[in-house]
Parts: structure tokens; C-alpha cells; sequence
């Protein structure tokens, strides 16, 4: 018989509540969800999902020429990718 590994982690009780409701919303306890996530980790040799910081300086500028592009673009006028891009980098 197979003994079971224990793993101890600490986190936000709130954290921990949230989660665990989703858990229970798709059916799986807290130990199937962390073993279904080691299971994924030891396929992929890896992360299954991508880990990224947003730049919120990005999204914000994004956010602001996205309503722009939609306001001229309303208006008839349209703006080359390549202006954007240009755009973005003399920002800097």
C-alpha cells in the first residue's frame, strides 16, 4: 500500500475560503484539486499556466488608446498598427 505524502502550505483564510468554494462548485476536494495541479506540473515539466505580472501602466495606456481607436474609428478614421507601436515606444 502506497503511504500518502502530507504537504503543509499557509495562506489568507479568506484565500483559502474562496478557493475551496470553487472547489466544491466543480465537484473536487481541496487534495483532488492540489494533486490534479502536482499531476499537471510533473506532465509539463512546469507551470500549466502562464505566470505573468500585469504593468499596469500598460493596461492602462492600452485601455485609453483602445477607446480612442474606437472613437476614430466611429468617425471614419483609422490608424496603421505601425503608428501604435511607434506611438507606444516614444512614450518612454
Amino acid at each position: 500500500m502506497t503511504r500518502a505524502a502530507m504537504i503543509h502550505a499557509r495562506m489568507e483564510p479568506e484565500l483559502k475560503q474562496k478557493v475551496e468554494s470553487i472547489f466544491r462548485a466543480l465537484g473536487m476536494t481541496t487534495t483532488e484539486a492540489v494533486t490534479l495541479f502536482y499531476k499537471q506540473v510533473n506532465m509539463r515539466h512546469g507551470l500549466p499556466f502562464t505566470v505573468e505580472v500585469p504593468d499596469e501602466e500598460l493596461d492602462t495606456w492600452q485601455r485609453e488608446e483602445i477607446k480612442k481607436g474606437l472613437e476614430e474609428m466611429r468617425a471614419g478614421k483609422l490608424i496603421d498598427h505601425s503608428d501604435v507601436v511607434k506611438k507606444w515606444a516614444a512614450r518612454q
